[in-house]
């Protein structure tokens, strides 16, 4: 049966352009893989995928690719892991912050964090602060993370802060900012906990910040 798992697991690593995931997916299934086992598959391909985009192998548009592979994988599995025990690593909030409608890269994000065990709640583009905070309130969640494409939107990233601090949050939930003009300094300058240098970091961040007992406050 591993044959199948193999399969899975190469398809997604090597971005195989005739991978065709859903029947592959019922295939292993009808031959007695577990579903946790199939997704475990798909999520240790996708990981390869992005330790290639780290060596510089693989490009933005492979990761793309790998993370619409990722999405499509997942809807088909989602429905036979009912009954089976698998561990979430926590819930995780993605946003795009207000004025900013681009998502490529949170939609990566999120497709890497789904495979590495997160619950994800993407709340798309163009965001304001007050739904990032209700979004944390009704789900419990305690991380967030903001992408931030365009610089003249970083202010509303420190919105989204302000906007916990406001609510009495900020010591229960853990932020991290990603996005092409995110840079390390905006740790201190918006008062952030991580930034992401890419959407391969973003899997390292939230595990530490979901590792980690309690919240963080800046």
């Amino acid at each position: 049966m591993g044959e199948y798992l193999d399969r899975i697991r190469e398809g997604f690593s090597d971005l195989d352009l005739g991978i065709e995931v859903p029947p592959l997916i019922n295939e292993a299934l009808a031959a007695g893989e577990k579903a946790g086992d199939v997704l475990d598959a798909m999520s240790a391909g996708l990981q390869k995928v992005g330790e290639l985009f780290e060596k510089g192998e693989y490009y933005l548009a492979d990761l793309v690719y790998a993370g619409d592979l990722m999405k499509e994988g997942i809807r088909v599995i989602e429905p036979h892991l009912v009954g089976e025990s698998r561990e979430k690593k926590g819930t995780v909030i993605l946003a795009t912050v207000e004025g900013d409608i681009h998502d490529i890269g949170k939609n990566i994000v999120a497709s890497l964090l789904a495979g590495a065990g997160f619950e994800v709640a993407d709340l798309g583009v163009d965001v304001s602060p007050g739904r990032v905070v209700e979004a944390v309130r009704e789900s419990g969640s305690r991380a967030v993370g903001l992408s931030v494409l365009l610089t003249t939107t970083i202010p509303a990233a420190e919105a989204v802060v302000r906007a916990f601090r406001a609510a009495g949050m900020r010591d229960r939930v853990k932020i991290a900012v990603g996005g092409a003009c995110a840079t390390p300094g905006l740790v201190e300058t918006i008062g952030v906990d991580a930034v992401g240098t890419d959407a391969v970091s973003a899997v390292g961040i939230f595990e530490s910040f979901l590792g980690e007992e309690g919240g963080g406050s800046k």
